[in-house]
Parts: C-alpha cells; structure tokens; sequence
C-alpha cells in the first residue's frame, strides 16, 4: 500500500507539537499517522501528564505556540477540567490526558485500525 504524503507545513507542525510536549515532560507520548487512513487530520497525538495541572499547562502552552507559529488559535476542548484536553490544529490533533483517564479511554488501540489481531472469534 502507498503511504499517503503529508504536506510539509503538516510535518512543521507535528514538529512542533512532539518539540512541545517533550519540553514540558509529556509522558508516554504516542504519535499516530492518519493521512490515508483518516480525512480528519494528518497525525494524532496522544500523550499523559502527571496531573491536572500538568496537562493544563502543556495545553496551554502548546496552544500559544501553535497560535505565534501558525497565526491561528487552535480549538481546546476539555481544559477546565484536564482530565483529557484535545487541541484541534487543523492536521495535527492532540489529546493530553491524566494517565488513568488515557487508560479507561485507550485512543491508541481505537485508532490501530486492524494494526493487530483481533481478540477472540466471531
């Protein structure tokens, strides 16, 4: 199967992204690639802070670095509460969580689309 290319300005800002949350200590940071499997964007990260706090602050931090990069604000859902934050920034999507949200949730195993066997018979 052919890999799907990314556009290089989609590259730039996974860079960023990955750049970011290892700066601010993200844990077990997880980077999904999406462009020919999905139409929604062209990576997926997912990664854990230690705490509320923690996730609440590489959110932030990470908004305001897409925003001076790209000049644009991404969409944050979830900060109030940061047990799972998601940033929308147009070809890369970012999913911080607390750890024992990230495990209930399991985003990486939803989106391994048939990457491993399937469990258990039909």
């Amino acid at each position: 199967m052919a890999r799907a290319t990314v556009a290089p300005d989609a590259e730039a800002l996974h860079r960023l992204v990955l750049t970011s949350l290892d700066d601010d200590q993200a844990v077990e940071t997880v980077s999904i690639p999406l462009a020919g499997k999905s139409s929604i964007a062209d990576y997926m990260v997912v990664a854990s802070g230690r705490s509320t706090r923690q996730v609440a602050s590489m959110a932030q931090k990470l908004a305001e670095k897409i925003k001076a990069e790209r000049g644009q604000s991404p969409r944050v859902e979830g900060l109030p509460t940061a047990d799972w934050v998601l940033i929308d920034a147009g070809d890369v999507i970012v999913h911080l969580f607390r750890p024992e949200v990230r495990t209930f949730y399991n985003l990486e195993r939803m989106w391994a689309f048939g990457d491993s066997a399937p469990a258990g018979n039909a």
